[in-house]
């Protein structure tokens, strides 16, 4: 009997090549949408779960807010995991990344090779997380200082095996460290929120120990098994104060934590386990670029929607072709087929059409991974397509789809009358309009919230790049790691200030970027400092060349100038920081710059700077400071010069001269901008191909729609036609009830989709609006594409020619 289905299945899909077509293209991209969405989510959500104690790994989060600057921080101070195990008998291990240069140089024969996925880590790294040893014993590999454990994949590019142990890496760290490679590991997992090439021994990252006041390491716990971490996070107050509150009362004369408190500040510290780091975490400094949980929602149900869609399509397209099949089902029923035979039938046309787009899906997907990939910004390949789980998605989501799909169709197609259907007097949906008329606005509710979605998000990259950042972007070459020059630094600058195009320079390690470096330091208003009269802000070591170069405008004072030697021990704030200190104009005041023990370096405040983006536009912007103390890692140009490429082979000649074996690297920093949205620019385009796709699918639903009404109205449009109607007639009667549907689908859709687009925009602290008119268009948008649609069929059937209708009668 299955065959025999499966054979009458096959027939009557052939012999109707045209529905069949469409119900395949339909489920088709469907499907293909459903597979590369639902790749991306499960990648997104598999996160560090290959660590074996993934379970119980937690990293230490600090939540500071001090003199009006609130800090959400992903470090800890350096002693903080040490004295929590041996506080907390909950505490298994702990262990400490410090990468806050973020790479080093590191020799490769006569060269060096800037590398940026570098850290110190403790001994018990190996103790925390995974790794699988390619040689070398991973546990002790980093128990003596000089050791470090590299990748497979640096140890081939640095030796050309992975047979190292014994040997020496060369790094410039103070002219040229030696470090000996203990152990070499398999690369991380893509699926890691930290990637690390080199790790090298703690011992000697250069760093100052035991300054519980700052915060520097990420630090990880592994609990032991059956640990609470909310208890363990309820027992954080009494670390503070057996431990921070003392060198608090020292250095900052705090007398209490309620006294702290009362003057409007905060130390608090929580956990965040490492599985959610990737989606949960947006905090400074993270090592690397996270995900964002809200995307992962979005884009589920982005595929659930697109699937849901294709599945009505589905049942619009088979209902539109009832009326073929209408004998077929009443001969079938008056030779002894009952209901239920009939509705196996269809489920087996239902399900082998679904099994026959699925196979299409795949071979669809697969040729758009590399487009997806540049969309997304993964770097899937075509063995992630056939992991075990989705291959067992592959198999049982067609079966899911035909019967999802097939049942409507099914009971309603068996449950004709034959006596009715052999006299020609049924009426093949009437009393199924509602249903159709819902599923309709199903689609176009799906349709123009994602077009709402795209207009705003693009709206939204658009304010960015426009809005006045309080700097200029443009045209700023920067050049990195100029500290490799050595004395060489300011003949390099005066160099390449004499080449045509190159107007200005400036030397700081600092610019208005997030990729840039930052740093944050205590001041205080008071020569002695308290908790009511401390201030934590960014400093920035810059030149008196800095402010005019990238455009920055002063609101009051003057900047720093070679010709006042006082300028050594002056300092310019922006105007946040003014009015942090409760003043409006602070030119004159004192700032004082905490150092350990409480002492003081008294600055005076020369300038206040207009206030500039210096992060993302997620945040306000918050309080920075500018002194005389240039951070040469770096140096940028102003160019005024179409010929860029000429330009920087000059730059790069003078640099080989003077640095070389020293990697030459640099940036625009309008591209760095940029870069701090590329988050948010892969979404719009991720939404807005959704989009694409949703419409057209709804398209197919819309067709076969319309196709179905034109077949039940061909004789009232003949008898219409008869008595003078005019095709422009015929084509409004025909159209207007789906504009009605896109009206009513509009109606649901503003608001969902202001909701969510307004939840969206709050991530931003500085954001566009979301006006009436996007909504407005959204709608015409959809219209116009429901006119076009069933425009052809409406035009169709009005021009046929009414005997053809009528001649039954």
């Amino acid at each position: 009997m299955l065959t025999n289905h499966w054979k009458i299945a096959y027939r009557s899909l052939v012999k109707n090549k045209f529905f069949t077509t469409l119900n395949i293209v339909g489920l088709a991209a469907g499907l293909t949408c459903f597979l590369l969405i639902m790749l991306y989510v499960t990648n997104e959500l598999g996160y560090d779960r290959y660590h074996e104690n993934s379970d119980r790994i937690y990293r230490i989060n600090s939540d500071i807010v001090m003199g009006g600057t609130e800090l959400n921080l992903a470090v800890a101070s350096d002693p903080m995991g040490e004295l929590l195990k041996k506080d907390y008998p909950e505490i298994e291990e702990y262990t400490r990344i410090y990468n806050s240069s973020g790479a080093k140089m590191i020799k490769k024969g006569s060269a060096y090779l800037n590398e940026t996925k570098v850290a110190h880590v403790d001994s018990t790294y190996f103790d925390v997380f995974s790794a699988k040893a390619v040689a070398g014993d991973l546990k002790n590999a980093l128990d003596e200082p000089n050791t470090v454990v590299l990748s497979r994949s640096m140890a081939e590019k640095y030796f050309g095996t992975t047979d190292v142990i014994g040997k020496n890496l060369e790094t410039n760290e103070n002219g040229s460290t030696l470090y000996k490679i203990t152990g070499v590991m398999e690369d991380v997992p893509k699926q890691s929120h930290y990637r690390p090439d080199f790790l090298f021994a703690m011992e000697n990252c250069g760093y100052q120990f035991g300054q519980i006041l700052s915060h520097n390491f990420q630090t990880y716990l592994l609990l032991k098994k059956g640990t609470n971490p909310a208890s363990l996070e309820a027992k954080f107050p009494g670390y503070i104060m057996r431990h921070v509150l003392p060198v608090a009362q020292q250095e900052m004369q705090i007398k209490s934590i309620e006294e702290f408190e009362q003057s409007g500040n905060k130390l608090q510290y929580s956990l965040t386990a490492l599985t959610d780091i990737h989606l949960h975490s947006n905090r400074f400094p993270e090592l690397a670029v996270n995900g964002n949980i809200q995307y992962v929602y979005v884009f589920s149900a982005v595929a659930l929607f697109i699937l849901v869609i294709a599945c009505i399509n589905f049942m619009n397209l088979a209902t539109a072709r009832s009326a073929n099949r209408a004998r077929e089902v009443g001969i079938r029923k008056v030779l002894g087929s009952g209901k239920g035979t009939l509705i196996k039938q269809f489920l087996t046309e239902s399900t082998l059409l679904a099994y026959v787009s699925i196979g299409i899906a795949l071979l669809s997907a697969v040729l758009l991974l590399p487009l997806f990939n540049e969309l997304s910004g993964k770097q899937f390949i075509l063995r992630d397509l056939f992991t075990p789980e989705l291959i067992s998605i592959y198999l049982l989501l067609p079966l899911l789809v035909g019967l999802l799909a097939g049942t409507y169709p099914a009971f309603f197609l068996s449950s004709f009358q034959p006596l009715q259907v052999l006299k020609s007097k049924f009426s093949t949906g009437s009393s199924k309009a509602g249903l159709r008329s819902t599923l309709v606005v199903v689609q176009f509710v799906t349709s123009i919230i994602l077009i709402v979605g795209t207009i705003i998000i693009y709206r939204q990259l658009n304010y960015i790049q426009t809005r006045n950042l309080g700097f200029n972007k443009e045209q700023v070459l920067v050049i990195n790691n100029t500290y490799t020059l050595g004395t060489k630094k300011e003949g390099f600058r005066n160099e390449i200030m004499k080449l045509s195009g190159v107007t200005g320079s400036t030397y700081s390690g600092f610019m208005p970027v997030a990729e840039s470096a930052r740093t944050d330091r205590t001041f205080s208003t008071q020569a002695a400092m308290t908790s009511s009269s401390s201030l934590n802000m960014q400093i920035w070591g810059i030149d008196e060349n800095y402010i005019p170069l990238l455009g920055m405008e002063m609101k009051y004072g003057r900047n720093f100038s070679k010709e006042f030697g006082t300028d050594s021990a002056a300092i310019i704030i922006n105007e946040t920081t003014a009015a942090l200190m409760g003043l409006n104009n602070p030119v004159g005041k004192k700032l004082f710059a905490g150092n350990n023990g409480g002492a003081t370096e008294p600055y005076t405040i020369i300038g206040v700077v207009k206030n500039f983006h210096f992060q993302s536009m997620k945040q306000q912007i918050g309080p920075v400071a500018f002194w005389l103390k240039p951070a040469d890692w770096s140096i940028a140009f102003k160019v005024n010069t179409s010929q860029i490429k000429p330009l920087i082979s000059q730059i790069e000649g003078v640099w080989n001269k003077m640095a070389p074996g020293m990697p030459f690297e640099y940036s625009f920093l309008d591209e760095s901008f940029s870069r701090m949205y590329d988050a948010e620019q892969r979404v719009g385009q991720l939404v807005l191909s959704f989009a694409i796709l949703t419409i057209l699918i709804a398209c197919l639903g819309l067709f076969g729609l319309a196709a179905f009404m034109a077949e039940q109205r061909n004789k009232e449009i003949g008898v219409r036609k008869v008595l003078g109607a005019s095709v422009q007639q015929i084509v409004s009667l025909l159209t207007r009830d789906f504009l009605k549907l896109v009206s009513i689908a509009a109606l649901i859709a503003f608001p969902l989709a202001w909701y969510a687009m307004n939840k969206w925009l709050e991530n931003f602290a500085f954001k566009t609006s979301l006006g009436w008119w996007v909504f407005l268009l959204a709608g015409c948008i959809a219209a116009l594409i429901a006119l076009l649609t069933v425009g052809g069929q409406a035009i169709k059937a009005a021009i046929t020619n009414p005997i053809k209708s009528l001649r039954s009668e």
